[in-house]
């Protein structure tokens, strides 16, 4: 059974004592991965930002045949994951939230993000793809880029083959952009389109702010702290009275996209931050900063709701030593 290798494992001089009359040996790659039976290991706290000790509520759980971390860094909901394992958790805290929301409201929204819907895909063969009422979903994204929803850089093209084609979830409940506008006009009447919606009780309203409630948000970031299509320094990170603003002139290829505002992020009743990949080690370390000392779009992130990460080993790397 693996453990992660974000705690660092060591013995007592007793317990090396009575491995070594034993002849417990372990290969290199067993030496951190796998607990011995007769080893008694001691799971020492690791360092946050190399200093102190992370303010830990920390535990180590089953997921899928494996062992995560689970911590409250700076009271947040911090999972660490192996790849594989982190589409299994991810697949069940999404199952368990459709079945909540479906019995509560009648109906399920969920908004996705071009970097969380490969690990989604998870849920198409676990066990519980038949808990799932699909018929009940509504399905959004938070951003998108402005090109036809052929084009390789579609966020609905990655989502459709990955994820949306192999569940049957009517097509009148993928809420795509209109790709033949601008992106002044795809914005506009995305934003309609949830207006409409909110009307319709489809998605929920948030009692404090007025806006949207998204019952969730899978949620990823750049390494430069970017939030869908909010990217650090641009004037729409400030936009607050629109619902969806528009880009012409984003920072990657293409330069054309949408984005749901902070306001509509921040009013989501659950928020799950998906990263991956040693890449943004350093962006997932300054968010998880108490007092960070440049103010990136994910630390606006702050939902009235739930946030959780699930993160890979990659991306929190940092965290520890």
């Amino acid at each position: 059974m693996a453990t992660s290798t974000l705690f660092s494992l060591s013995c007592t001089p007793q317990t090396r004592l009575l491995s070594k009359q034993k002849s417990h040996t372990m290969s290199p790659t067993m030496s951190l991965l796998t607990p011995q039976v007769g080893h008694k290991h001691m799971y020492h706290p690791l360092r946050y930002n190399g200093v102190s000790p992370i303010p830990l509520n920390t535990k180590r759980t089953h997921v899928g045949g494996s062992l995560s971390v689970k911590a409250s860094l700076n009271n947040k909901n911090v999972e660490v994951f192996s790849k594989e394992h982190l589409a299994v958790s991810l697949a069940k805290y999404v199952s368990d939230l459709s079945n909540k929301f479906i019995r509560e409201r009648g109906s399920f929204t969920v908004v996705l993000s071009g970097g969380s819907v490969k690990y989604l895909r998870k849920l198409v063969d676990s066990p519980y793809y038949e808990q799932i009422d699909w018929s009940k979903w509504h399905i959004f994204w938070v951003d998108e880029r402005v090109v036809p929803k052929t084009h390789v850089d579609s966020n609905y093209k990655l989502a459709y083959d990955g994820f949306i084609s192999k569940v049957p979830i009517p097509t009148l409940n993928v809420n795509t952009i209109d790709d033949a506008l601008p992106a002044d006009g795809v914005a506009d009447v995305y934003e309609t389109t949830l207006r409409r919606l909110v009307e319709r009780r489809v998605i929920a309203t948030s009692p404090e702010s007025g806006y949207p409630k998204f019952d969730l948000m899978l949620l990823d970031m750049g390494p430069d702290g970017n939030v869908a299509a909010l990217f650090p320094g641009y004037p729409e990170v400030n936009e607050t009275k629109k619902w969806v603003t528009f880009l012409k002139n984003a920072p990657k290829p293409p330069p054309e996209r949408i984005t749901f505002t902070l306001p509509v992020i921040n009013s989501a009743s659950n928020i799950a931050m998906v990263i991956t990949g040693a890449g943004k080690a350093d962006a997932v370390h300054s968010a998880l900063e108490k007092a960070p000392s440049n103010k990136l779009p994910i630390h606006l992130v702050s939902p009235e709701g739930e946030m959780k990460w699930f993160l890979d080993k990659g991306a929190a790397s940092r965290l520890y030593r």
